[in-house]
């Protein structure tokens, strides 16, 4: 007929009937003829092998109940979320809201949550993590090996979490997770300009070797843990180099770095850290004093082996005095000292003999 309004709706689709607007009924699969001479009347038609009913008017359609054998509906509340699979496959996460699932072509899976706990646990979290969808729900955060999450909830201390995956609902608390690297830190503290008690300048450079020991203390006790930590290390020097004499110093750096990793470590602990060691890597002294100290170290060097000499000099003449006495103690010694004498002489093609004393040449000349 002229009026009439022939619809086609395939085995899959329902045809959602609208007259001016409103919601009347569900067209079932077949061929319809709709009596329509004002142009009032509307169909949508939708596919049941589609995931879920897109519609503008879906709260009307819900209370009109002709989705009660034929769809999931989910009306989540403010604080509930929901994990959707579809044919045994995650297929996306939901916020508060109306939905209706298409049940009849498709195994519709619905898991409710309450967002309230915030954090979300689950056995396929990876797989729901790498889920474009869910992470409109979900805040996901992979906290590396070697290092722990502090978690606060509304700036609350929660808990420290170890390493894995972890994901929480958003937009129901002010969550926060701070990873924290446990692993060994090296501090470099440089060009420190420090007087010594007897008014001498040293520029020093030293280095701190810590770790943290508690994650949540190291968080909240510093805005800049290594700020905190390189105050801590320059003022100890002050304070152990400052009461020192440049001499004592120089010559008890191991001393002096022990006193100041203890120094270091009392107030490491109150920041969460661990103080591995301390140590000054170099002592740069003023050019005035580098050469005075050169000069003391040469004079030093220069008596010692002075000392060495006059030992050594000592040592040779008390052996030959030794050696006199002895010979002139023994004729047979002293004898068998001229023999010597004269084997040598004797083994020299040439000799000369150049004596002044008168009684030493005649007998020179009776030995021969």
């Amino acid at each position: 007929m002229l009026f009439d309004k022939k619809i086609q709706i395939k085995s899959f689709e329902v045809g959602l009937l609208f007259r001016e607007g409103d919601f009347m009924r569900l067209l079932e699969p077949g061929t319809h003829k709709l009596f329509d001479p004002w142009n009032k009347l509307r169909v949508e038609i939708s596919s049941q092998r589609a995931p879920f009913l897109d519609n503008e008017q879906l709260d009307v359609i819900v209370k009109s109940g002709v989705l009660s054998e034929r769809a999931e509906v989910l009306d989540l509340k403010q604080h509930q979320r929901a994990l959707v699979w579809i044919d045994g496959r995650f297929d996306q996460a939901l916020g508060p809201g109306l939905y209706a699932y298409w049940t009849k072509f498709r195994d519709v899976q619905i898991e409710l949550f309450d967002a309230r706990e915030v954090r979300f646990e689950h056995a396929d979290l990876k797989m729901i993590s790498e889920n474009v969808f869910a992470c409109e729900q979900l805040e996901c955060c992979d906290i590396k090996r070697d290092c722990v999450g502090v978690l606060f909830i509304n700036g609350k201390y929660i808990e420290t979490l170890s390493p894995g995956l972890y994901a929480f609902w958003r937009g129901v608390a002010d969550d926060k997770l701070v990873e924290v690297d446990l692993r060994e830190s090296m501090l470099d503290i440089s060009g420190q300009d420090i007087m010594t008690a007897d008014k001498v300048t040293l520029r020093l450079n030293a280095v701190a070797t810590y770790k943290i020991a508690d994650a949540r203390v190291a968080i909240t006790a510093s805005v800049n843990l290594q700020q905190s930590l390189y105050r801590e290390v320059q003022l100890a020097l002050r304070s152990v180099i400052g009461s020192q004499e440049l001499d004592t110093f120089l010559a008890a750096k191991e001393d002096v770095a022990s006193e100041l990793e203890t120094i270091v470590r009392q107030r490491a602990e109150q920041l969460g850290l661990t103080i591995v060691s301390v140590g000054i890597r170099d002592v740069i002294l003023p050019g005035e004093m580098k050469n005075l100290l050169n000069k003391v170290m040469e004079a030093k060097k220069a008596a010692e082996a002075n000392l060495i000499s006059r030992r050594e000099e000592v040592a040779a003449m008390r052996s030959q005095a030794n050696t006199a006495k002895m010979l002139a103690d023994s004729p047979t010694l002293m004898r068998l000292k001229e023999l010597e004498v004269l084997e040598k002489i004797a083994t020299s093609g040439q000799l000369h003999v150049m004596l002044g004393e008168k009684g030493l040449t005649d007998r020179v000349v009776n030995l021969l």
